[in-house]
């Protein structure tokens, strides 16, 4: 079974349904060194050695204040979008927050995928906040990882959907602080289901791979 295939031109946009859009380039540089700061933050906090009182009370202190001031600005709406363009003229939707990909969202890695001609391809470096075992990426963000790859991949070749199953065979450890590229492609289409696989490699290893049963939203047309 082919592919069918939606041109970008003619996506749902989300605020035909009451969903507010950003476009990626509107996103402040101050907000997205924020993002990063706060990324990095998470990370020492998680690995920190530091033993004295006085310095981790001044320091929750800091976080307080600053947590405290920006919790009095206005929140985006719940499932605020962001529209990215890509490589090819193409552009995608996803929400701003995504814990895999958000754009400001400080704990995501965060995973960025782009088309290629097979499907999606992203590469991103997970350190000790992504751990699991000793030195090893939890399965549960081996999963998320995979399900943002085929649910991407399965969105830019037909049209957004969810994902109804999702299988992880882990083949072998995912090693922390190492290049993870990440792939998938669409392998068949029967009606609104959209059958996808994914992988994870590690210098060319594959450590994990997924199969997935993706559902096409419908849309008014």
């Amino acid at each position: 079974m082919t592919v069918n295939t939606q041109p970008a031109t003619e996506r749902p946009d989300p605020r035909a349904f009451g969903l507010p859009v950003v476009e990626q380039d509107d996103i402040p540089a101050e907000l997205r060194a924020l993002v990063g700061r706060v990324h990095d933050l998470i990370g020492a906090v998680a690995n920190t050695t530091e033993t004295d009182p006085r310095t981790l009370a001044e320091a929750a202190a800091a976080v307080e204040g600053v947590t405290e001031r920006l919790g009095r600005a206005p929140r985006r709406q719940i499932g605020t979008m962001v529209r990215r363009d890509l490589p090819g003229g193409a552009s995608e939707f996803g929400t701003i927050s995504n814990i895999v990909a958000g754009d400001t969202n400080p704990a995501a890695p965060p995973l960025s995928l782009v088309p290629t001609a097979e499907g999606v391809r992203g590469e991103v470096t997970l350190d000790t906040v992504y751990q699991g075992p000793p030195g090893l990426v939890h399965g549960g963000w081996i999963a998320a990882l995979l399900d943002q790859a085929v649910g991407t991949a399965s969105s830019l070749a037909t049209s957004p959907g969810l994902t109804a199953r999702l299988e992880i065979d882990y083949r072998s450890p995912t090693p922390l602080f190492n290049p993870l590229e990440i792939t998938a492609e669409v392998e068949r289409t029967e009606r609104r289901k959209v059958y996808v696989n994914g992988r994870i490699r590690v210098n060319g290893e594959i450590t994990a791979q997924a199969r997935a049963l993706m559902v096409r939203v419908p849309f008014p047309e």
